[in-house]
């Protein structure tokens, strides 16, 4: 059942808004030292959020979509009042002014902010270890990784330390972290929902949207944060459905795709049960499942590293100790001044920033970025194809099961993590991860794909598919 429905309730019913908030922010507290899925706790100015919701209805205001729901956001996305860090030592102390767009539209809906998320150094990293206030933890064992990047949004999340959060993805960082910890998570078509506010990463790439324990309470959400934003010129001209309608019947007539290149032998075999036993249920409510072919997904890992280590290498480089970050007070020349400011940024970035530089520089630049560029639109022309076959696809999210803190050492293990989640965010195609079992304790996630703009039906199976952990 939603978690929002039962929280609107217990408000119909008489329960003060301020007494929700304040257990939330207990368990807020108790979650953050176990998991350390937070970077602040914005216990005061909840609060005060909280009463204020009160006074709203004692004067007879009706209630809004979100009306009093405690929320928590990825520190990568800027909260007016609320310390936004990027988990970064770049920004330590940094506050900013606005608030992003999809911020301000669950604000204007009446959801609470009660905390920001702990998070992989601006969004770049697998695991959540990137993280300058220390790794996240998972609820499920705090020896194991939450995932990443977006790893204290699906820690939170789990524990239920939250009603829902936002995170951010593009390259899986929704997606993989919801599969770890065993809530849902959807990466939304690119341009769905507004980046405005949203420390970019890679600009081509990147997205944001919910986690939450239930696919209901993500479609409350996306009712909310979805549309078109003008200070966003990428976001889509796309009327926003009614998601939460779509999580009615079964699948009859609806045509799923098993494409092989996801289902090779670097996939654990315990995930491939689940997913064989998800699809058994999907035949059994009237679905079609066939074989399809996805032959460019091969390339996509190269391919999202060289464009998106490019993207960074530009976006990055506005931390310069001008306009962002700290830098010596006595820089003996210019080159002492980059060089001090950027030393703030964790070896993920650096690595990076590095990388994305050398494939834009001059000679390099045509054999690496253009070439990557035109296998990223073949790899869409391999989606829209496969699309024409059938509706939705059936993946894994992940290789592997969550695996030890400090475990993977090597960065291309790190990057192979994200082999599934990678093909979807170069098309720019939504992606739900949703809990589908549970092996020696720990969830297993299944990933949906879709085209454009499919987000709803995407709800609509895996609303009839999540099994809790």
């Amino acid at each position: 059942m939603s978690k929002i429905t039962e929280i609107h309730a217990l408000i119909q019913a008489g329960k003060s808004i301020a007494d929700i908030v304040s257990a939330y922010l207990e368990k807020a507290e108790k979650a953050q030292e176990r998991l350390n899925c937070y970077t602040y706790i914005a216990k005061e100015e909840a609060m005060a959020a909280a009463k204020a919701a009160d006074e709203r209805l004692a004067r007879g205001e009706a209630m809004r979509p979100l009306e009093g729901i405690p929320c928590s956001i990825k520190d990568v996305l800027c909260t007016a009042g609320l310390p936004s860090t990027a988990a970064s030592k770049m920004l330590s102390g940094f506050t900013p002014t606005y608030n992003a767009t999809v911020v301000q539209k669950l604000l204007d809906a009446g959801a609470i902010i009660i905390a920001k998320n702990n998070c992989d150094e601006f969004a770049m990293g697998g695991s959540n270890e990137n993280s300058a206030y220390g790794p996240a933890r998972n609820p499920h064992n705090t020896e194991l990784v939450p995932g990443g990047s977006s790893g204290g949004s699906a820690a939170a999340v789990a524990a239920d330390a939250c009603v829902f959060s936002i995170g951010t993805d593009t390259g899986g960082s929704i997606r993989q972290p919801a599969a770890f910890c065993g809530c849902v998570g959807l990466k939304v078509t690119y341009g769905r929902t507004s980046r405005r506010g949203a420390m970019a990463m890679a600009s081509s790439f990147d997205t944001v949207g919910p986690l939450a324990q239930t696919v209901e309470d993500i479609a409350f959400i996306m009712e909310v944060i979805a549309g078109k934003d003008a200070g966003d010129s990428t976001t889509l001209h796309a009327d926003v459905p009614n998601y939460k309608q779509h999580l009615t019947g079964d699948l009859t007539g609806m045509r799923f795709g098993l494409p092989a290149e996801y289902f090779g032998d670097d996939l654990a075999p315990e995930i491939k049960a689940q997913i064989d036993l998800a699809i058994e249920q999907i035949r059994s409510l009237g679905g079609e499942v066939q074989p399809v072919q996805l032959p460019m997904t091969k390339y996509a890992l190269a391919v999202y590293y060289i464009t998106v280590s490019a993207e960074v290498t530009a976006n990055m480089s506005r931390y310069d100790g001008l306009r962002f970050g700290p830098s010596t007070t006595t820089p003996k020349d210019l080159d002492d001044l980059y060089t001090t400011n950027r030393e703030a940024f964790g070896e993920e970035v650096q690595r990076r920033i590095i990388l994305g530089n050398f494939v834009l520089s001059h000679g390099y630049y045509d054999a690496y970025y253009k070439r990557a560029q035109q296998v990223r639109t073949l790899i869409r022309e391999d989606f829209d194809r496969v699309f024409t076959e059938v509706d939705i696809l059936i993946t894994p999210v992940t290789p592997t099961l969550p695996f030890p803190i400090g475990s993977k050492q090597d960065p291309l293990a790190m990057y192979m993590g994200d082999v599934f989640t990678l093909p979807a965010s170069a098309a720019g195609i939504p992606g739900l991860a949703v809990p589908i079992g549970v092996v020696d304790g720990l969830p297993v996630g299944m990933q949906l794909l879709g085209k454009q703009l499919s987000e709803a039906d995407l709800l609509k199976v895996g609303h009839l598919l999540t099994k809790q952990p």
